[in-house]
């Protein structure tokens, strides 16, 4: 499956006009034989808004659920976004993922929240491993700082996860981890990771860009740059099924030695 990542920003609190964004970046993408884009974290409303958190967090099921679901369905491919969750007087950082026939495949929220604006606008959510069934893939769900939870992404690898979605908001100075910490959770857990990140300056924060979409053996397949870019490569289940044959950390994995760990 072809698999496009949109590196932008967007413009913070202005919905109608990200939502413009993304129906742009998913013409070019299905021009270009994507069936799925991901967008990053909050992608939806923007990161930095403040205390327009609460104001602009719509449910999972919301307006602007409706319009990314005639996106998908208008240029045939699925769609994987950031926004804020409004689930009756709580919010969430959530992503979503809707199918190129508009179907609400999957909804995350993120179980370990960054530092303090994250905490003081968001509730951490408690179900680690979401998942779907995306063109004969299992595609499963995560958000910025819970990749960095070695465990997380291992609970991924157990429940088959193929190709691991991670919207996120990585700023300046963590860009390592777009870097070097993404290829290898690809690699230990032999699933495709894509990591699309939001770039630039947004009030308090610096984005670092570098999107990535990693292979199991550790590659990345496309990267991007600093700046607004869409980039794309192919995750290929043939590849996959003999890297997971050829790579023997699962199968070697000694479970009761662990215990003292959780």
């Amino acid at each position: 499956m072809h698999t496009a990542l949109l590196q932008s920003s967007g413009r913070p609190g202005d919905v109608a006009h990200n939502l413009r964004v993304l129906d742009d970046a998913a013409r070019a993408a299905a021009a270009n034989g994507a069936g799925l884009l991901a967008a990053p974290e909050m992608f939806l409303t923007g990161y930095a808004i403040g205390d327009d958190v609460p104001k602009l967090a719509e449910p999972a099921d919301g307006d602007s659920a409706d319009a990314i679901a005639e996106i998908a369905t208008r240029h045939g491919l699925a769609v994987a976004y950031g926004y804020p969750e409004r689930d009756g007087g709580t919010v969430y950082n959530s992503v979503q993922l809707i199918s190129a026939d508009g179907t609400r495949l999957a909804n995350y929220r993120k179980t370990h929240l960054f530092g303090c604006f994250e905490r003081d606008h968001f509730t951490p959510g408690d179900q680690p491993v979401v998942q779907a069934e995306l063109a004969g893939l299992r595609v499963g769900l995560m958000i910025c700082y819970d990749v960095e939870f070695p465990e997380n992404v291992r609970a991924h690898a157990l429940a088959g996860t193929d190709l691991l979605l991670v919207p996120t908001a990585q700023m300046h100075p963590f860009q390592f981890v777009a870097e070097s910490l993404v290829p290898v959770r690809a690699f230990e857990n032999q699933m495709y990771v894509a990591y699309v990140n939001r770039t630039g300056p947004e009030g308090e924060f610096e984005f670092v860009g570098l999107s990535t979409l990693a292979g199991p053996d550790g590659v990345a397949r496309a990267r991007a740059g600093r700046g607004e870019e869409l980039v794309s490569a192919d995750v290929d289940p043939a590849f996959l099924a003999a890297s997971r044959e050829n790579n023997p950390y699962l199968r070697d994995r000694r479970p009761g030695l662990y215990a003292s760990l959780v």
